[in-house]
């Protein structure tokens, strides 16, 4: 009994520890999930989002942010955030005071951290005044207008693009294409006004001109549109760019379509705020638009996209059954990224809702002074401008208070919707394809780089852009009436029909200029003049078009610098310069030396010279060997004249018998027939041919002389003679060619001019008909030329004077100049009045030649003579003076070794020698020939006498020879017959 009791009493204590262990469990579970629950409380952050709750973005914005807030706080990284958006939705009502009264509601009642939208750049401009007074960040998806800047409202946060941001991708296209006028249609509010600035200044960068803006109201009626469509038909640009709402602008488009403006030569290239709105709009609208080119922000396909948007379609469609096949853009997804970011950086700044500052106002303070400041609001601002992720839409990142782009996606609508033609970037300009890894910063515009591009009117064909305007303004060209010089322009008045004909050179020139511009412009011509008168002063015509009384001025117009401080000048179309005119005269008459102009006279002194050194040479080479060439001093003086120029008329009897002389003459001859060709051939031309000079040479004679000069009326000549210091009672002018011609052959003295100062095209007409008459002198004064007048800052300038250089670098400008001013029969006047003399210059080569010639000969001469009586140089008993002497005597003897006197002079010498001393016998007269000593011992033979036993004069033994004793006689004849006996001879 005891054991049963037992068992039973130690079964229930074990269920009862059993239960107590449980309910301990329990206990620590509940405390736990307790302590989490505490740990998981959150803080709500009041958020506001003022948007239009009636339009399509409203729905689409509002839609996103709530996904995107569902999406970041289910997500691993966003469950453990401790606080949470709360937003506080208000309706805008497409107004900007029920916007700006929702925004202050939001400040004032829910003291919000933070204000989302509104969508309109009208409303956000008066909400971001609220925001800054608050310190409260306003973030907006679709408010783009540059007018909004964080620079003026640092609170201000533009999580889209700006406007401008675009105007570099809408020019770099207009530049591909060549399109050089473009008219902006844009709506009439703070949205469109925003964007034109820089649109302007982008245009402007690549020569392009806006012409006309069109300005639509917001709320314009079809009427409207189709009056200012009318007008942009009338005119003749057909470039457009089109900055609108969606709705605004399928309006537009369908009634330009009605007015057949989408057809063939049209461009219409439309901003992302409707590129960006295509996949909302109807097909209708869709229709009309075929053809147009758009430009929006790129947004790379990814998984994460496609994804969100399939999931949104269905949300959105389940929220708004009655919208149907609705279709996200890149504002919802800017929606998105705004509100990812926005929580990001409320638990970022770890901010706790605190409220706001209460300011310290009156009881009858306004609303706008009773709303407090937020003490959260700068922590938050820095957390969001500090947020970088990558959202839906790329890469999200505020630099300097707004949403950076990578690039922009060129569009063109076509079919049932738009296709991408290209990609536009900042480093590479305009691609086919987009690579933003690319490291080649090649900036290109090239229209090759585009995709296939189907144009208004389904046609492949680039349109140029302009047509002729049905009733377009046409440009007042001023024009000169003159009296003279009619080839450059001439003013013609039919009285009975009251017409006016404008035709000449200058006209010519300006209507092919016009017709090579890439767009077409209407003018006519105005003649600047009363009637029945002249135009008195270029000066005065030029200003007209300072005063706006004429567009332009067409004609004979020099530019010059004066004239530019107030109007614009195109290009030169005309040689520039202002050169002096003066008549010429006979310059051979009377003139007795004419026989010495040929050659200058450095030629003659030259020739002189070279005639004097050949015949020396010749002498020196023949002088031994040649009978000719010897005889007394004054007779050898002579003959190196007398050979030396009879050789110029090859009139020479003297037999050469030297092979050196024979090797100069060669040579020499040469240069002579040369010398003497040319000097005929010049005297020749100067007797037969009139050789006409300037009466007057430069300007410094007609300031000496105080002659008169002229002018052409009406140029700005007397200035620049001014300068000169020309006295004005010595100017006189002329108005035409007539009166030129008689001032200048009147002469200075007469009542004329001594010169003519003027333009080089002015002088060339009047050459080209009294070229035998006039000619000019001096220097060339420095002007550039022609050119055509516009007014000071024209956009058609450039244009204009682009295509100034392609007519005058065409054969257009060739036959126009053939047309005025036919081809000149006269010679260029500088080559007649250049000097005809020959100068050194063009024969020093041949005088070279003849000198070397010489000069070797005579080298190799002076080395034979040397190394034939090189014993007498080496002799180192006589003086200088006794070698020079000895060798001067061998030089004047004649050389018996030559063929020409080896017979009939050594026939000659032994009869003289025999006669001599017919008394003597042999043996005496070799005692003679061995010594000039007469009382010394005999002398050894001939054949046994040597150079040692030999005394020269002045030796040791032997008198000394005196200068008056070398005379010519035996006894010097035989010791120079001795030494060279000695030297073997």
């Amino acid at each position: 009994m005891r054991k049963r009791t037992g068992k039973v009493f130690f079964s229930v204590s074990s269920s009862t520890s059993s239960f107590s262990f449980f309910f301990l469990c329990l206990g620590i579970f509940f405390c736990m999930e307790m302590a989490r629950a505490q740990n998981r409380k959150t803080v709500p952050i009041n958020v506001g989002v003022v948007m239009d709750m009636d339009e399509w973005v409203g729905k689409m914005g509002l839609s996103c942010i709530s996904m995107a807030l569902s999406d970041f706080y289910s997500s691993d990284h966003g469950s453990d955030y401790k606080t949470r958006l709360v937003l506080h939705t208000r309706d805008s009502k497409r107004d900007v005071v029920a916007a700006a009264a929702a925004a202050l509601d939001l400040l004032k009642s829910v003291e919000v951290e933070t204000i989302i939208g509104p969508l309109s750049s009208m409303q956000a401009d008066f909400i971001i005044g609220l925001g800054e007074k608050s310190q409260v960040p306003i973030i907006s998806f679709s408010a783009t207008s540059p007018s909004l800047s964080s620079f003026r409202s640092p609170y201000f946060i533009r999580a889209t693009q700006n406007d401008s941001s675009q105007v570099k991708t809408i020019s770099s296209i207009i530049q591909s294409f060549g399109w050089r006028e473009v008219v902006p249609i844009y709506v009439d509010n703070q949205f469109g006004e925003g964007i034109i600035p820089f649109l302007a200044d982008a245009l402007e960068k690549i020569n392009a001109r806006i012409p006309y803006r069109s300005v639509i109201p917001e709320f314009a009626t079809d009427d409207h549109i189709k009056y200012e469509l009318s007008k942009l038909m009338s005119m003749q640009t057909r470039v457009f760019v089109v900055h609108m709402t969606t709705s605004l602008g399928t309006k537009l488009f369908t009634k330009a379509k009605e007015l057949g403006m989408m057809g063939e030569g049209y461009v219409w290239i439309i901003t992302d705020a409707m590129a960006n709105g295509l996949t909302s709009v109807d097909s209708s609208a869709i229709e009309a638009m075929q053809g147009v080119i758009g430009v929006k922000p790129y947004v790379p396909r990814t998984k994460q996209l496609e994804n969100f948007t399939t999931r949104w379609k269905l949300k959105f469609q389940q929220e708004n059954p009655t919208i149907l096949n609705a279709e996200l853009n890149v504002f919802g997804l800017w929606a998105y990224d705004s509100a990812t970011a926005l929580a990001m950086a409320v638990e970022r700044s770890r901010i706790t809702g605190a409220p706001f500052r209460k300011p310290n106002v009156s009881g009858n303070a306004t609303d706008l002074e009773a709303f407090g400041v937020s003490k959260d609001g700068p922590k938050l601002l820095q957390a969001i401008l500090n947020i970088t992720f990558k959202g839906l839409s790329g890469d999200f990142q505020i630099v300097e208070g707004q949403l950076q782009s990578p690039a922009y996606q060129i569009i063109n609508v076509f079919g049932n919707g738009a296709k991408g033609i290209g990609f536009w970037t900042r480093e590479n300009g305009i691609v086919k394809e987009l690579n933003l890894r690319n490291t080649n910063n090649v900036y290109s515009i090239s229209k090759a780089n585009f995709g296939s591009i189907i144009w208004p009117g389904d046609t492949t064909f680039v349109p140029k852009g302009w047509v002729i305007p049905t009733n377009g303004k046409k440009l007042r060209i001023g024009v000169p009436v003159k009296d003279g010089f009619s080839e450059f322009v001439k003013v013609t008045t039919d009285f009975t029909t009251n017409t006016t004909t404008v035709t000449g050179y200058c006209i010519d020139v300006f209507d092919a200029v016009m017709a090579a511009l890439p767009y077409y412009v209407p003018y006519e011509y105005v003649p600047f003049a009363a009637p029945g008168k002249f135009t008195e002063s270029y000066d005065d015509l030029i200003y007209q078009v300072f005063l706006g009384n004429f567009d332009a001025v067409a004609g004979d117009t020099t530019i010059v610098s004066n004239r530019s401080q107030y109007v614009d000048f195109t290009l030169p179309y005309t040689e520039s310069g202002v050169t002096m005119m003066v008549p010429i005269k006979d310059d051979n008459s009377d003139s007795a030396w004419v026989f010495l102009k040929p050659l200058t006279w450095e030629l003659w002194l030259t020739s002189f010279c070279s005639f004097v050194f050949i015949g020396f040479v010749i002498w020196l080479l023949e002088h031994r060997v040649n009978e000719d060439f010897r005889g007394p001093p004054s007779h050898q003086v002579g003959m190196i004249f007398w050979f030396a120029f009879s050789t110029m008329v090859f009139a020479q009897k003297e037999k050469i018998v030297s092979n050196l002389a024979r090797f100069v003459l060669v040579i020499w001859f040469l240069v002579v027939l040369i010398l003497t060709s040319s000097y005929t051939a010049s005297l020749t031309s100067m007797l037969t041919v009139e050789k006409l000079q300037p009466t007057v040479r430069d300007i410094k004679e007609l300031q000496k002389n105080k002659e008169y000069v002229g002018y052409l009326q009406g140029s700005f000549v007397p200035g620049l003679l001014r300068k000169m210091n020309f006295d004005e009672d010595r100017l006189r002018e002329y108005s035409n060619p007539e009166e030129c011609v008689d001032l200048l052959s009147k002469g200075s003295a007469n009542g004329g001019v001594a010169a003519v100062f003027d333009e080089i095209p002015y002088v060339k007409l009047v050459l080209a008909n009294y070229c035998s008459k006039f000619t000019t002198v001096g220097p060339t004064y420095k002007a550039d030329g022609f050119g055509f007048v516009f007014p000071m800052g024209s956009p058609l300038v450039p244009d204009v004077s682009r295509a100034v250089l392609s007519v005058t670098e065409s054969e257009k400008m060739v036959q126009i100049e053939k047309a005025w001013f036919g081809e000149s029969t006269c010679s260029d006047s500088s080559t007649s009045l250049s000097s005809n003399s020959l100068g050194l210059a063009s024969f020093w080569g041949l005088f070279v030649i003849a000198a070397v010639a010489a000069i070797l000969a005579l080298l190799i001469f002076l080395t034979k003579f040397m190394h034939e009586y090189w014993h007498i140089i080496k002799r180192t008993n006589l003086s200088l003076r006794e070698r020079v002497r000895i060798l001067a005597r061998k030089f004047d003897r004649k050389d018996y070794s030559c063929h020409t006197f080896k017979k009939s002079e050594l026939r000659e010498a032994m009869r003289d020698s025999a006669c001599m001393d017919c008394s003597q016998s042999p043996h005496d007269n070799l005692s003679m020939l061995s010594s000039p000593r007469t009382n010394g011992p005999p002398s050894p033979s001939i054949s046994s006498y040597t150079e040692q036993s030999f005394h020269f004069p002045g030796e040791v033994g032997t008198p000394p020879l005196h200068e008056e004793n070398v005379a010519v006689s035996t006894q010097e004849s035989v010791i120079e017959l001795a030494v060279d006996l000695s030297a073997g001879h």
